[in-house]
């Protein structure tokens, strides 16, 4: 049992696979945290957008 546990451990032939997932869900884990800042800057700035266009009047528009 001792030596199944040793040659186990030598054994590297998942190796690359378990980095590349645990790479994966890091640069995953990384995409929710961007996006979830993202979208509140994107609700803000729609908000923002929606307040300034709904003070102007399209009358007193000015044409060059």
């Amino acid at each position: 049992m001792i030596k199944f546990f040793k040659n186990f451990r030598k054994e590297e032939s998942g190796a690359v696979t378990v980095d590349w997932v645990v790479l994966t869900a890091a640069v995953a884990a990384l995409g929710g945290v961007v996006y979830t800042a993202i979208e509140d800057g994107a609700d803000d700035l729609t908000d923002k957008t929606s307040t300034f266009l709904g003070k102007q009047d399209p009358n007193t528009a000015t044409t060059s």
